[in-house]
């Protein structure tokens, strides 16, 4: 692992993160191309990972420094998972604001990932905003 590293997010990182986006299968992320950079531009921590040149990850998160980190989004490039970016990537996050704690919603699929590095379950609600 002594290749990835781990950075702030640059506008020029976009295409990039829109294209992990699209191979997850978060297509509401893609299709909403614009509302999507504005959230990246306006949110702290914004952190890529690269292997190289290539930006292999990605951690999005939102956090009013003192209480609570929320992770919006994170992704790992599926040919990278299972080499510990996705810890790296929340570890970095958590040492620029490490009085809060790390909140964040998981899929069926992750559930069991983030059971395993100690994350106890909460309940959540969402509702997107055309359904307001």
């Amino acid at each position: 692992m002594e290749n990835i590293k781990i950075r702030s997010f640059h506008e020029n990182d976009f295409d990039d993160v829109l294209l992990l986006n699209e191979q997850e299968g978060w297509s509401g992320l893609v299709e909403r191309k614009e509302e999507t950079l504005c959230s990246w531009l306006n949110s702290e921590p914004a952190l890529i990972a690269t292997d190289g040149e290539e930006i292999v990850g990605f951690l999005r998160g939102l956090t009013d420094s003192t209480v609570t980190l929320y992770i919006c989004e994170l992704l790992i490039k599926e040919s990278h998972r299972g080499r510990g970016i996705g810890e790296q990537l929340v570890r970095v996050a958590h040492e620029c604001y490490p009085s809060t704690r790390v909140e964040m919603l998981a899929t069926s699929d992750s559930q069991g990932y983030y059971e395993k590095r100690g994350y106890r379950s909460f309940y959540g609600f969402r509702k997107a905003a055309e359904e307001m």
